[in-house]
């Protein structure tokens, strides 16, 4: 599935914040593209590192990379499908802080959980995760306008933003536990880190709104 963008409102103001987000993920994709390797070792976090102290700043900046095309496009065609609504709802700032606070957490469930990993970790999953727990509690009944891939099918479907994000949840949650039943040797997705993002935005996503904007947002 893959959502196109939500058939039941539209923000009140101009997303400010989302944009920008969108922009310093493309700039940093920009310099990994033009540097390399080197780059993306120096701003990736290693689990291993942030239990020791060394590279703290690496869980601010690996929230803004991305390992390839399709991660960066990915990433941000949900960010932008989801974003705008909850920012506008929340307002730019505390919306800035709640996005930042989501990345945090959803690193800090990754390296709780793979603390001895030594395998670099980026992207901007866990924040985005945060912004979706945020929509499904805020606005569960939305449609949401999906592509549906059924076999050799593919048609365009309006799904309840509950049933889509639920459902995407549930698949991170149960790869997370198959993922912990093997033995990790390589690089991988850091499901865990989409679990503790999302469930870091369910919690806390209301306490970042404003009253008054919420209602003056109802279709």
């Amino acid at each position: 599935m893959i959502p196109l963008g939500d058939s039941t409102r539209r923000p009140r103001n101009f997303p400010v914040t989302t944009l920008a987000i969108i922009a310093a993920n493309a700039l940093v994709f920009v310099l990994e593209l033009v540097k390399g390797d080197a780059f993306i070792l120096r701003w990736s976090l290693v689990p291993a590192d942030i239990l020791t102290g060394h590279g703290v700043i690496t869980v601010f900046s690996s929230m803004f990379m991305h390992a390839g095309w399709e991660h960066f496009l990915g990433n941000m065609l949900f960010f932008w499908v989801f974003a705008p609504e909850i920012e506008d709802v929340m307002r730019s700032l505390p919306f800035l802080l709640f996005y930042l606070l989501g990345g945090i957490a959803a690193t800090l469930a990754e390296v709780l959980v793979n603390p001895a990993s030594t395998v670099p970790g980026l992207g901007a999953s866990g924040a985005i995760a945060a912004v979706m727990g945020a929509f499904v509690v805020t606005y569960p009944r939305d449609r949401i306008r999906t592509v549906l891939f059924l076999g050799l099918f593919v048609r365009v479907a309006f799904v309840p933003a509950i049933l889509l994000i639920g459902l995407w949840f549930l698949t991170q949650l149960f790869s997370e536990v198959g993922a912990l039943a093997q033995v990790q040797t390589g690089a991988g997705v850091a499901y865990m880190a989409h679990v503790g993002g999302f469930v870091f935005g369910t919690l806390t996503g209301r306490l970042f709104e404003s009253p008054g904007q919420r209602r003056s947002q109802q279709p």
